[in-house]
């Protein structure tokens, strides 16, 4: 069995947000309560941490807490389990405290200790985590960092989450990211009292799960040729000679690995298995599943979809699974049976979205399957698939989750629905009695642009962080108790690394944190701000990538009545300026400071801008050709 091992815990120490007038003790997300007392608590060599009411979970946590603790500081410190020392105290409460609940934590921090109670152990997890973000920064290195006084401020702290389900999604399907990645994701997850990791296991790039009865699907599924460039596009077809090398899959050993990674770190996993579309990979490996027959292959860089305006889209070929092939329910039984012994987690996700119906509505097969059923419309069709997909997920003792389009048919009573195409899904849902998870795109995907879209990766959407941070899992008039939480998506299409991973999730996935652990009361984008800029210090320390896209200018233009264009822009931070050129030069903080909406010449080619504060240039400079800026140009 494997020891527990805790992350490097992130976020903040002692320090000021640029936004605020005083110092503040900086924790993401915000607890539910904080309250700042005079005076500091300070490690030191052979600083105890000592266990009340101790379990071997509370063990473990001590251990790699004083393992953590001495990377950085190099001090030793002692384990007591007697509970009777000064210094670190874990405490399991004899009495529960109802307010708690089971991951709500107290944190008291006084001159001579800190002690962190709580009902269960993933409360004391927390609390750590907690603890963690109040040490100096430099406490994330991976390394002795000498000449640090390493003090906490004495804070009294009572913290709970708001929502049960606190979630992220990684997408290793497009891309393959290994075992050890997707626990680096997991470690960078827990820092921020994230619970929930929702694994896309399976699409038309790749089938990324072992299924030992159906051997193909990560032997033929698995595998694809490279193919690098926007959305790993290609102008051209495969050529059969070219090696299928690209890609990869995780063992049955592996999912064991990492379900039990998470559980040592409360954090549960929950695997997507994407049905009825997005399967071109098990078409690949099992052609018999589809409709039309004949040979598939997994995606290659072809488009295969034609998508068009408001959201309609058909297939070109074929990428989805037939409902009327009786095979296919086989098929379904012996993955979802191998899946469900592998995730303890009570739900299986089974995708259900983008599901392209033109091949359905030419095959006989379909048309006999609605006459003898009785079905009218092909979300019909798709509801018929999804309420047998459902019997079999039910049958290995699981409930259902699936996105939003599982609803255009109609579904079981016991179904659970996952929002993304805004919050209309949810509402409708809900309001139907299904549990849902809120996770829009209006404010939860992370692979939308996060700043000025000529400095980032091209991507067909844009999504800042205060709109992320604008995130209200509970939609007006529904009844909370149907939303279980929320999450943030990270589909990796446009993903090839784990640095670039890191960089299109953070910090964004701060503001999910906050939303989903923090009470709606506490929410304050100011106090955020402040709280985020301190935790790229910390991710500086330790060397963890992130986007400082917050700190670039928003670029908008405008017409007037006599076709006059105008830049207009603003900034997400307060405390900013904004300076400018027309003449082709850089800008520094001795150009033009923009201060309202400005005219653009008629000879200007380009428009450079860059962003201040305190003197220092803190933007990305920004050049924007004019006929771009044309191109955003609304009516005034």
């Amino acid at each position: 069995m494997k020891k527990i091992c805790l992350p490097l815990f992130l976020a903040l120490g002692f320090l000021a947000a640029h936004s605020q007038t005083k110092p503040t003790a900086s924790v993401i997300p915000v607890p539910a309560s904080l309250i700042e007392n005079s005076g500091t608590f300070t490690l030191h060599n052979n600083s105890v941490i000592s266990i009340v009411a101790g379990s071997k979970e509370l063990d473990g946590m001590a251990l790699q807490l004083a393992k953590v603790l001495h990377t950085a500081t190099g001090y030793n410190f002692k384990i007591d389990n007697s509970g009777a020392s000064e210094g670190i105290k874990l405490e399991l409460l004899s009495t529960q405290n109802s307010s708690l609940g089971n991951e709500g934590y107290r944190l008291k921090v006084t001159p001579t200790g800190v002690q962190i109670s709580a009902n269960k152990a993933a409360g004391i997890f927390y609390g750590i985590q907690t603890f963690m973000q109040l040490l100096p920064k430099e406490i994330e290195s991976k390394t002795l960092v000498s000449n640090v006084a390493w003090t906490v401020p004495c804070v009294t702290i009572d913290d709970q989450p708001r929502f049960g389900w606190r979630g992220l999604m990684l997408d290793v399907s497009r891309h393959f990211f290994t075992k050890e990645e997707v626990k680096k994701f997991m470690d960078d997850m827990v820092k921020f009292k994230f619970n929930l990791l929702h694994l896309h296991l399976t699409d038309d790039e790749g089938w990324r799960i072992e299924i030992k009865s159906l051997p193909k699907l990560t032997s033929v599924g698995a595998w694809r040729i490279e193919r690098n460039g926007k959305w790993a596009n290609s102008p051209k077809a495969a050529d059969p000679s070219e090696p299928k090398t690209y890609g990869g899959f995780y063992t049955q050993e592996d999912i064991k690995e990492l379900v039990k990674y998470g559980q040592d770190r409360f954090l549960t996993i929950m695997p997507e298995i994407d049905v009825p579309g997005h399967s071109l990979a098990a078409l690949a490996a099992y052609p018999e599943l589809s409709c039309t027959g004949g040979e598939h292959t997994t995606y290659q860089g072809i488009p295969f979809m034609n998508w068009f305006p408001g959201g309609r889209f058909e297939a070109v070929i074929e990428n989805g699974l037939c409902p009327a092939n009786e095979y296919v329910y086989t098929f379904l039984d012996k993955v979802f049976t191998e899946v469900a012994a592998l995730f303890p987690f009570e739900y299986i996700h089974m995708g259900g979205d983008e599901c392209a119906k033109n091949i359905w509505e030419k095959s006989p097969a379909i048309q006999a399957l609605m006459k003898k059923e009785g079905l009218k419309t092909m979300p019909e069709v798709e509801s018929y698939f999804v309420r047998r997909v459902e019997k079999i997920v039910n049958s290995k003792g699981k409930k259902l989750m699936g996105w939003d389009e599982i609803l255009e048919g109609g579904i079981s009573p016991t179904a659970n629905v996952m929002s993304w195409r805004g919050v209309k899904g949810g509402i409708e849902a809900a309001n139907s009695k299904h549990n849902v998870v809120m996770s829009p795109t209006t404010f939860a995907y992370l692979d939308y642009v996060q700043g000025e879209p000529l400095l980032e990766a091209p991507v067909y959407a844009s999504l800042r962080l205060n709109k992320t941070y604008s995130f209200e899992p509970i939609p007006e008039g529904v009844d909370p108790k149907y939303i279980l939480g929320g999450q943030g998506n990270q589909w990796t299409e446009q993903i090839a690394n784990y640095r670039n991973l890191q960089y299109m999730t953070w910090p964004r996935a701060l503001a999910i944190a906050e939303a989903t652990w923090s009470p709606k009361e506490r929410k304050d984008w100011n106090g955020f701000a402040g709280r985020v800029e301190n935790q790229f210090n910390r991710w500086d320390v330790s060397d963890d990538k992130y986007s400082k896209a917050v700190y670039d200018a928003i670029v908008a233009a405008s017409k007037d009545d006599k076709g006059n264009l105008y830049a207009n822009l603003s900034t997400e931070l307060n405390g900013m300026t904004i300076y400018y050129s027309f003449d082709e030069s850089n800008p520094d903080n001795y150009y033009p400071k923009y201060t309202a909406p400005v005219l653009v010449p008629k000879d200007a080619a380009t428009m450079k801008i860059v962003t201040y504060r305190d003197g220092k240039q803190i933007g990305k400079q920004i050049n924007i050709p004019i006929t771009e800026l044309a191109k955003r140009a609304t009516k005034k």
